[in-house]
């Protein structure tokens, strides 16, 4: 919030010459200020971003995209158990043993196993034998999950050398790393080979088309937030700003204000029709 009374900037190079002289928030009342933002400014916005493909001279604010979008679909269903995902990863069979669980000639741990170390495993239709479920993805190895069978609740396992990837590390990135340390070192060991590559990485070395896919596919790209030019006048004109402030509510000084009575004619047909004129003149 760079425009609140009080902002330090991102390092001391930015900031003012005196922000502590400012008003200062509290958490309470900046989550307060972004709700309420959020609903009164940003939802009610017109956004470049939001595009009808049937009206692209329609500009809509998320609210009124939200009401399209409504209008054309209705409520869309989503899962009401936020743990079902895990059951769309891949699903290898392993069985638990002391260490805990390898694959792949990788091995995974974690406090989740340890009732079930030492005994059968209840699912007969294993294809392999006393196996136990794991779910893994490919694109992240550095753990893999698995589930209770008394409270079915989900448990992380990590893997022995994660705290080397200080990122997800793919399936194919670890083999690409096992080949180029296989020819460099006699006896490597996973944890060599990721720190090799993520210095080679981190160096520039990467020119093959492979190395390029498998580095892009770590990294996690941010989406770019469309930001306005000056929110400054919308965010400090807020009534949660105001009071932090002590200073009067906009409602209050618009209602002090004389009200201005003009002549009701065709104003609001020709508003309306300068709206539809704008929303259809790329149709």
């Amino acid at each position: 919030m760079q425009v609140l009374p009080g902002y330090k900037g991102p390092d001391i190079h930015s900031r003012g010459e005196s922000p502590e002289d400012d008003a200062f928030f509290f958490l309470d009342e900046l989550e307060a200020i972004i709700r309420e933002w959020t609903a009164v400014d940003y939802h009610c916005r017109l956004n470049s971003g939001l595009v009808d493909p049937g009206l692209p001279g329609l500009r809509m604010s998320p609210a009124m995209m939200f009401e399209h979008g409504m209008a054309r679909a209705g409520y869309i269903e989503v899962p009401r158990d936020r743990d079902l995902a895990f059951e769309f990863l891949q699903t290898k069979w392993r069985t638990i043993q002391h260490y805990g669980v390898e694959i792949d000639r990788r091995r995974y741990n974690g406090s989740a196993l340890d009732a079930y170390r030492n005994i059968k495993s209840p699912y007969r239709d294993s294809p392999v034998r006393d196996g136990w479920p794991f779910q893994m993805d490919p694109d992240d190895i550095t753990r893999i999950y698995f589930r209770d069978p008394t409270d079915r609740r989900w448990h992380p396992l990590l893997w022995e050398h994660a705290p080397s990837a200080s990122m997800p590390l793919s399936e194919d990135a670890l083999v690409f790393a096992r080949k180029l340390a296989a020819s460099k070192y006699r006896y490597p060991d996973d944890r060599v080979a990721v720190d090799d590559l993520l210095e080679r990485w981190n160096l520039g070395l990467g020119t093959t088309i492979a190395e390029r896919r498998m580095a892009l596919r770590l990294s996690r790209k941010q989406a770019a937030i469309e930001l306005p030019e000056n929110d400054e006048e919308s965010v400090l004109s807020l009534p949660s700003v105001r009071k932090a402030l002590g200073e009067p509510d906009a409602g209050e000084i618009e209602a002090s204000r004389p009200v201005e009575v003009t002549e009701s004619g065709d104003d609001d047909q020709a508003d309306e029709d300068d709206f539809y004129a704008d929303a259809l003149k790329d149709v």
